[in-house]
């Protein structure tokens, strides 16, 4: 088997587009309003909460986020978009909600991070299963 049809395989069912859907639309909005309100969402919020080199990393982080989103939405290389983002998340959640718990508790964290912990979990299930039958990974994997 080779290489690209492990990654491409999916016997997931015909349901994953709608977590496809749910996840990468997040991510493609998220990734737009980054480069659409840098003061508050891109490199703005970047320097506020002292990740390093925000001029470069805001748009890169934003330009993951839509390319990512957008493959997940249409199912390409669903698996390697999934890790991508599954990354990007794993930062957000460290560096924006890790520091609110230890400043506002517990229920004020879980109430922000509710998405963040969607999207993880979302990325994690689809690197799981793949993007399945209503997909371009499925049609390579055809091909």
């Amino acid at each position: 088997m080779s290489v690209l049809h492990r990654i491409v395989h999916s016997d997931a069912p015909r349901a994953t587009l709608l977590v496809r859907l749910l996840v990468g639309c997040v991510f493609l909005s998220e990734g737009i309003q980054k480069f659409l309100f840098p003061q508050a969402l891109g490199v703005g919020r970047f320097i506020k909460i002292g990740i390093p080199a925000p001029q470069f990393f805001a748009p890169f982080v934003g330009a993951v986020e839509i390319i990512g989103g957008a493959m997940l939405i249409v199912g390409l290389l669903t698996r390697l978009a999934s890790v991508a983002l599954m990354i990007n998340i794993s930062v957000a959640i460290l560096t924006t909600k890790l520091p609110m718990l230890a400043k506002s508790g517990f229920w004020a964290t879980a109430h922000e991070a509710r998405v963040d912990y969607c999207m993880l979990l979302g990325t994690i299930f689809l690197l799981m299963v793949g993007a399945g039958p209503l997909s371009i990974d499925d049609k390579i994997e055809a091909g």
